[in-house]
């Protein structure tokens, strides 16, 4: 099916919404796009917030999608404009500046960061880091000599923006509820070796710490006060402590909404002509907050907006931090129980960590701090569910020490070289 003379409205310009458009776009099919953005910007690559914050990259170095893009492919664009609502009887959507028609329409809304509510969470002053607009507020931070910071939060986006501003020159706080850093991607002992690392930083890391209240003075935040009667004094203070789908559009206008907007394995919503994808959605009881899944979607979108039956499937997904110094790598599962084994690799001296978890033939999860360049491997061998038996001996130490393989488990992973 041709989209030619077919509007077809998105609503949200993050980085889902910019790889569906570059699917469309190549496919030269003649849809008529209108695009929707709070933010008064189009597509830029927001996982390089943190290299921007950091001073590592500019803006500009991030942007995917620039104004002369969308006037080179006719696409209309409406940033900073609010959506005010969906009518699906009259299939339009109804925007601050007026009403634009669909035949189909995508909702790409993202998600919005959990804010604790803390007394005093409204002080001004107080922030998430999820856009340029925060990274600007801590950027300009930093231009203040002797700028203190607190982070609450100590998950793989409070730390990149720790680190950030430390690179700044801003004294900086992180403050964790659990025993260690990034628990859901890290175990304990690679935990340990990234909080060393940060601390080398000069980043003060406080886990197991209850924050109890957010301390203003005229209207700013002034400290945070944890459990513990410790006030941790701060002339910024980020939470970065998750987030969670924006479904407010979705929900007003009658569609199917859990946790996320519910999609199919096509990317349709409980309206046939109305998908969603990226950070609003929940696929199969799942939801997402890692581009990898998101680009799937997207291009799973656009094969469904062209009338191709593709079907989404939620793959393994890995994790890396992006701060200087601190590399690590994180894949799949790996808790330990009943029926699993542990490869584990340890040079504190060194400051190089590894550990398999193994379950029967197959490797499930792998964490690794100090050297990750075989992670990808690593990965692999997860995600394609490989019969590792065979490089059970000498596994940990990565591909360059396998004896040479022309594939492991009936074809699935080729392992040779």
């Amino acid at each position: 099916m041709s989209g030619q003379g077919r509007r077809l409205v998105i609503i949200g310009a993050g980085m889902a919404a910019g790889r569906l458009i570059d699917h469309l776009m190549a496919e030269e099919a003649g849809w008529q796009i209108t695009l929707f953005n709070a933010e008064p910007r189009g597509t830029y690559n927001r996982l390089m917030l943190s290299p921007v914050l950091a001073g590592e990259k500019t803006y500009d170095q991030i942007v995917t999608h620039a104004d002369a893009f969308y006037a080179r492919h006719g696409i209309v664009t409406r940033f900073g404009e609010p959506v005010l609502r969906v009518d699906r009887d009259r299939r339009v959507v109804v925007g601050a500046a007026g009403e634009v028609p669909y035949d189909k329409l995508v909702i790409a809304t993202g998600s919005t960061p959990f804010i604790i509510p803390l007394p005093g969470h409204d002080l001004e002053g107080v922030i998430a880091y999820r856009d340029l607009e925060d990274t600007e507020a801590m950027i300009r931070l930093g231009e203040t000599p002797g700028a203190r910071a607190v982070v609450i939060g100590g998950g793989v986006l409070g730390l990149e923006a720790a680190a950030g501003m430390a690179a700044r020159g801003i004294e900086v706080t992180v403050v964790h509820l659990m025993g260690h850093l990034m628990e859901r991607q890290l175990d304990e002992a690679a935990g340990y070796l990234l909080r060393r690392s940060l601390v080398e930083k000069g980043i003060r890391v406080l886990c197991q710490a209850q924050s109890k209240a957010i301390l203003g003075d005229g209207g700013h935040v002034r400290a945070l006060l944890l459990e513990d009667g410790t006030e941790l004094p701060c002339d910024l203070l980020v939470m970065a402590v998750g987030i969670r789908p924006n479904t407010v559009i979705a929900r007003d206008a009658g569609l199917e909404v859990g946790r996320g907007v519910a999609v199919d394995d096509h990317m349709v919503t409980s309206d046939p002509d109305i998908l969603a994808l990226g950070e609003c959605v929940e696929h199969a009881g799942a939801l997402f907050g890692l581009v990898a899944p998101l680009y799937d979607q997207a291009k799973v979108a656009a094969d469904t907006l062209m009338g191709r039956d593709a079907v989404f499937v939620n793959k393994e997904v890995s994790t890396k931090l992006k701060v200087t110094g601190c590399d690590l790598f994180s894949a799949g599962d790996f808790a330990g129980g009943a029926g699993r084994e542990e490869i584990v690799f340890s040079d504190p001296a060194r400051v190089l960590y590894k550990r398999l978890v193994i379950e029967g033939d197959r490797l499930i999860g792998a964490v690794m701090y100090g050297d990750t360049d075989d992670g990808g491997w690593f990965y692999g061998l997860i995600r394609d569910g490989a019969d590792v038996t065979p490089l059970r001996d000498q596994l940990i130490f990565g591909p360059d020490y396998q004896e040479p393989l022309a594939e492991v488990s009936a074809g699935r992973c080729s392992l040779a070289g």
